[in-house]
């Protein structure tokens, strides 16, 4: 019978090959958003030198071979950096974005609804108390104003201004 031979726990297990290249994907995905960044955002990283320059090579790029092979390079000099906060401040960009977006979403419904239905006025006045009622419906009733007779949605904008300043961020 022949006996198995023992391991040691303690020794370091390389990792796999896939784990390897899934790992420089990702790496190069950061890479690929900070060269979408703008020059203001991108510069509120303390990049070394060799990648800021890769990076804004990478911008100039315009065919999908010598693209891909640019990026491939920043994803390679990404490896000899701490890529975590890099993508920890890239993703809290993100979530900002997202939840401005839901925000204007919210936004925009309740001016639709304002103009549309004649009971989301009071709705809107449970929902938010310290509302100005009679600025709203002066608001709303030029917006109909100016629809009807074809001019500029002024005060369409006005009431999506107002109930921006109504409606607390959270």
């Amino acid at each position: 019978m022949q006996k198995e031979p023992e391991y040691d726990d303690a020794e370091a297990i390389e990792p796999s090959k896939t784990k390897r290249k899934k790992d420089m994907h990702a790496l190069q995905e950061i890479g690929e958003r900070l060269v979408e960044l703008d020059a203001k955002k991108l510069a509120e990283f303390d990049l070394p030198e060799i990648l800021s320059d890769a990076i804004l090579q990478a911008r100039t790029i315009n065919k999908h071979g010598a693209r891909r092979r640019q990026l491939q390079y920043i994803g390679r000099l990404m490896r000899e950096i701490d890529a975590q906060p890099i993508q920890q401040k890239l993703d809290a960009w993100q979530q900002t974005s997202v939840h401005q977006t839901a925000r204007l979403h919210l936004l925009e419904r309740w001016r639709e609804r304002l103009l549309n239905d004649e009971h989301a006025l009071t709705e809107f006045a449970a929902t938010y108390p310290n509302t100005d009622l009679q600025r709203l419906r002066l608001l709303i009733r030029n917006a109909h104003k100016e629809k009807a007779a074809e001019k500029p949605p002024k005060s369409f904008r006005l009431l999506f201004q107002e109930l921006q300043g109504m409606i607390a961020e959270d």
